[in-house]
């Protein structure tokens, strides 16, 4: 594949850097941290980095809530310790990518209080005030935990401003030029320091339109279009990550004509990867699958079991939702928002061989797929925590005190029980070959030699077994044919007679005819490469 696609056949780790790994003993992970830990990164095999926030912030909304957009919080280290990190990394063959937050600023923002301070203020225009909250009333509230209006009263303005998220995370107006020549500025400084692109934070809420959701408007995707044509000028070869949380045809629009978005995350594919699990039945899968249109040749989706975010349900039936938080959620801690506020491995109720083919899916359907911190090892949540804290614990690297993530004293709290770092951690799990560390790097090596895991095609094969999802991978002359036992039974299942042939098992590296009854055991799961 062409070197400026890396990024379809890349795998990708995201990293909460507070709770990563702590240089300097002051209790929170920083940039120098994530430097010590790039040989950990390179042996499990990962080949993109996505830092979580490092600018400055109040840290209302995990830094989200950006103070400053030229600048790294000090927590963090120095703007020369991002430039090392990104040198370092790409000595490892390493790329970062980083969070570009569009749509909103922190309240704290020098430009919010400018805004706010008078009306003659140039910032005024920077931010959207009313002196009526009734407008825009089709929008819904995304926060409906914490928040009753996308309006707020400022004191000090005597106006409305409007906000998507928190109330302390004030809109952008993106119907002013200089907001939109300023965002450009932003891309621009760290893009000159080295970074490979940026996870764009809420795209579809950038501009307002009365009688509309004010979600995934055309002048949203006007603007998209031309911050991905200043990259591509630019800075070829960088990319662009769209986090929008919709129908995947609603984020199709996205992609453009492969002119706006490199990438889209795939949100409504992950939770159906768990309903598939419980009900032991490929189905929910394969309909979403089906459901997601053709994107452009030079595009990619992103896919995730579990991310910094609660596991969100806006996108299943609120029947569905009902009946995931009964399975999944039986504890009332366990929700938040719309969604599930747990990690991978208890989620799966830390069964090995759940969790290895839930790893399965992810790395063998469309997309590239995205690690979450301490996933591969199998770290638990905390959910004493509140909000999203409970699944941004600190990385458990072993079993020495403060789990080998701190000299000092941590700032966050641990996991407890049985996934704390006294039985799950780093260096326990890398001495161990029968690790679930050592199983996720098996699994990233074989994806990442075969180009058919980075293409788009994807064809389901039906067996007759509704427990086994079955499906064909291929790009050019590479076919995977690929086997997920999504149930805790042994499954029989025999191929379609185009399917028997000789196959590599790409695991054990034997060769084999499948033309009998083919028998997986409880949650097996085979990739098979065709033999030309």
């Amino acid at each position: 594949m062409n070197k400026n696609l890396w990024y379809k056949n890349a795998v990708f780790y995201q990293i909460s850097v507070r709770s990563f790994k702590d240089s300097n003993g002051d209790g929170r992970g920083d940039l120098r941290g994530i430097l010590e830990k790039l040989d950990y990164l390179q042996t499990l095999g990962v080949n993109c980095i996505w830092l979580m926030p490092i600018y400055p912030s109040p840290l209302n909304d995990d830094g989200y809530d950006i103070a400053d957009y030229y600048k790294i919080d000090e927590a963090y280290g120095s703007l020369d310790d991002l430039k090392e990190l990104i040198k370092s990394a790409h000595e490892h063959n390493i790329r970062i990518v980083m969070d570009l937050v569009l749509n909103h600023t922190s309240d704290a923002h020098p430009w919010f209080q400018q805004s706010r301070s008078s009306k003659d203020s140039p910032y005024r225009d920077y931010y959207v005030w009313s002196d009526s909250n009734e407008k825009y009333k089709d929008a819904r509230i995304i926060f409906v935990d914490t928040e009753t209006s996308n309006w707020a009263w400022d004191e000090k303005a005597k106006q409305y401003y409007w906000h998507r998220f928190y109330s302390s995370q004030p809109d952008l107006n993106f119907d002013n030029p200089k907001v939109q020549e300023e965002m450009l500025s932003v891309a621009r400084f760290w893009l000159d320091l080295g970074i490979d692109g940026f996870r764009a934070d809420a795209v579809p809420y950038l501009f307002e339109r009365e009688g509309t959701n004010c979600e995934n408007l055309p002048e949203t995707h006007a603007y998209l279009k031309k911050l991905r044509k200043f990259i591509d000028d630019n800075y070829p070869g960088r990319i662009l990550l769209c986090e929008a949380n919709q129908w995947p045809e609603d984020v199709r629009p996205y992609f453009g004509d492969g002119d706006e978005f490199n990438m889209g995350f795939h949100f409504p594919v992950m939770p159906r990867i768990y309903m598939a699990l419980k009900k032991e039945n490929f189905i929910d899968i394969k309909e979403i699958m089906q459901r997601t249109p053709p994107i452009p040749e030079n595009c990619q989706w992103c896919t995730f079991l579990r991310n910094h975010d609660e596991l969100t349900l806006e996108m299943v039936t609120p029947e569905e939702r009902k009946w995931m938080w009964e399975q999944y959620a039986p504890d009332p801690r366990m929700k938040s928002n719309l969604g599930i506020r747990r990690r991978l491995a208890p989620l799966l109720d830390n069964h090995r061989r759940k969790i290895e083919l839930a790893n399965s899916l992810l790395f063998t359907l469309p997309g590239s797929p995205i690690i979450y911190y301490g996933d591969e090892i199998g770290m638990g949540e905390n959910l004493d925590l509140p909000d999203r804290n409970g699944v941004r614990t600190p990385m458990q690297w072993d079993n020495s005190p403060n789990a080998g993530f701190t000299s000092g004293k941590t700032t966050s709290e641990f996991v407890k029980g049985e996934l704390s770092y006294e039985y799950v951690n780093v260096a326990s799990q890398m001495n161990d070959p029968d690790s679930l560390f050592n199983s996720m790097k098996r699994m990233i090596a074989v994806r990442r030699k075969h180009d058919a895991f980075g293409s788009s095609s994807m064809e389901w094969i039906d067996t007759g077994n509704s427990a086994v999802a079955v499906y064909i991978r291929e790009y050019e002359d590479d076919t995977m044919l690929i086997l997920n036992n999504l149930s805790g039974s042994v499954q029989t299942l025999k191929l379609p007679a185009e399917y028997q042939k000789s196959y590599i098992d790409l695991f054990a590296g034997d060769s084999h005819i499948f033309n009998e009854e083919l028998t997986l055991q409880p949650y097996a799961y085979l990739w098979l490469q065709m033999e030309k």
